[in-house]
């Protein structure tokens, strides 16, 4: 990422390699050089799980933003991998299979968890996320003492 980029993006450097497995992932269908450029300004974010304190749906780029920006407070990613891209019959549809790794900041412990992303694409900006994740190993990683 250039200099000027970075910098405006600095605050969610814990999340780079989502960003950057994601980007992969949607290559020459969206337009943008970050992964908040990519999402149009009211685009719909549902989240197929429940985990205290994250909302079930975010409505627009400002608002994934703001709900993103404490991410850096509890994880640090270290590395996306594990891209399978699948594209569907509706042109306008990525589903994207990845995991994500890294390490909570409070413990020191190992995050490492599993996505599949249902991605709606609309005149090269991500209009609609449908996010599936392993809601058990965001639990694990907080509850220690309790797994």
């Amino acid at each position: 990422m250039d200099g000027k980029l970075s910098d405006k993006y600095a605050e969610f450097e814990a999340l780079n390699p989502f960003f950057e497995i994601i980007l992969k992932g949607v290559k020459g269908l969206v337009d943008g050089k970050h992964f908040f450029e990519t999402v149009a300004d009211d685009a719909l974010f549902e989240f197929r799980y429940e985990i205290s304190g994250w909302p079930t749906e975010i409505r627009g780029r400002k608002q994934l933003m703001e709900a993103f920006s404490g991410y850096g407070y509890s994880i640090k990613l270290r590395q996306g991998d594990h891209l399978v891209v699948h594209r569907c019959q509706d042109e306008r549809v990525t589903i994207l299979e990845y995991q994500v790794h890294g390490r909570v900041l409070a413990t020191g412990g190992r995050y490492d968890n599993r996505f599949i992303s249902v991605i709606t694409i609309v005149d090269r900006k991500i209009v609609h996320w449908v996010d599936y994740m392993d809601s058990l190993a965001v639990w694990k990683v907080f509850n220690p003492d309790r797994s």
